[in-house]
């Protein structure tokens, strides 16, 4: 008997004593359980880790180097960061996260005590942005009927569901700043100093796992990496009056510093399952519910978002399209009869059942020395 043809058997009878389903080839074809993905920081710097049990971070790079002391493993390269992870999972990395994962769990790795260095308590790890950064942010507007006219009546509202549901047109989607804006858990959000109508929209952030041309929604899923929590964080004051006549802006409204938090981290696809049959996204500012919806709200899937971006623009892995929000906006008034919005000292509360929960304090901006007057003003210099 050679050499490979012991460490063939070696492993097989390392899969039967384990209970492991292999793939062909000897690749295990389920992880023994779920997992999520992030990106933590651990001595100082920022590191991929695979979460389980939403309670142990394991340290990607150090959890491979011990798998591979052991002959049944090959070496594989590990990537550098979270946008290198997700651009080769479905080419073979998966399931050497999974080995890592059924490694662990098989060998009792993870109880206390016995834990190697590589295990990390997650509550003792600071939680980063699980992408640093996306290559694009793009964002629905206006993709749920209970958001498309928060401040009428509620024969207007209905009258407006009923319109758009006869004619949904092609999806609208803006694009948002990346570095700057990314911020992640426990990060403050910065209400800009002056811009005192900031408001909050909670979303389902989709990441694109392959790179994406003209995808039919039908094979969109195919597409996806997973998904994770996000914030749309909207400035509702607008362009002062006055110079270029074009009304909208933006760029004013969503591309403020710390206005795309994202994370705590992210869920591969096949640990969620269809989000357009088990979406639920909630948010609450100081300890009161504000908003609450499923994906029986929306008007364009998300099977939809992918085809109609990637109709525009080529997606690549680790882009990001979120599905837009719901009703219950600072600056809507149908759910609570008068606007209300962000104020310094409270604490945002965005949930995704299945996925996680994004807890934001928010603050203040300290007013910026004086400029030329080409600045962006504060609202309460135009706004009456």
């Amino acid at each position: 008997m050679n050499c490979i043809t012991i460490v063939i058997a070696l492993f097989a009878a390392a899969v039967v004593a384990h209970d492991l389903p292999a793939a062909q080839g000897g690749m295990p074809a389920l992880s023994s359980e779920p997992f999520k993905l992030g990106t933590f920081e651990i001595r100082g710097a920022p590191r991929v880790g695979l979460v389980l049990r939403d309670s142990l971070v394991i340290e990607l790079n150090p959890a491979n180097a011990a798998l591979e002391q052991s002959p049944l493993y090959p070496r594989i390269p590990m990537p550098a960061d979270m946008r290198g992870l997700i651009a080769q999972y479905e080419y073979g990395l998966k399931y050497r996260l999974y080995e890592i994962v059924n490694h662990l769990a098989a060998g009792d790795r993870l109880a206390a005590g016995s834990r190697p260095e590589f295990v990390h308590d997650a509550a003792r790890v600071r939680a980063l942005p699980p992408i640093i950064y996306p290559g694009k942010i793009l964002n629905a507007a206006g993709n749920f009927y209970s958001h498309i006219n928060e401040t009428g009546t509620p024969e207007e509202i209905a009258a407006t569901k009923r319109a758009r549901r006869e004619k949904r047109g092609v999806p609208y989607l803006f694009l948002k700043p990346a570095e700057g804006a990314v911020i992640g858990q426990g990060d403050a959000i910065v209400i800009p100093h002056g811009r005192d109508r900031t408001d909050w929209e909670v979303e389902l952030a989709t990441v694109i796992g392959r790179p994406a041309k003209y995808v039919s929604a039908a094979a969109a899923q195919d597409y996806v990496f997973g998904y994770m929590v996000s914030l749309d964080i909207s400035d509702r004051g607008g362009r002062p009056p006055g110079g270029n006549p074009v009304a909208s802006d933006w760029f004013v409204g969503k591309g403020h510093d710390t206005f795309a938090p994202m994370g705590p981290w992210i869920v591969p696809k096949e640990f969620y399952g269809d989000p357009m049959a088990k979406l639920r996204q909630t948010l609450s500012v100081g300890g009161t519910r504000m908003q609450e919806a499923t994906a029986g709200d929306m008007i364009h899937s998300i099977w939809e978002l992918i085809e109609y971006a990637s109709s525009i623009i080529t997606l690549f892995p680790g882009d990001v399209i979120n599905n837009g929000t719901s009703g219950g906006t600072g600056a809507g008034t149908a759910f609570r009869g008068e606007q209300r919005f962000l104020k310094p000292g409270e604490e945002i509360v965005a949930t995704i059942d299945g996925i996680g929960t994004l807890r934001l304090p928010v603050v203040g901006e300290a007013a910026p020395p004086a400029g030329t007057g080409a600045r962006l003003p504060p609202v309460n210099s135009y706004r009456k």
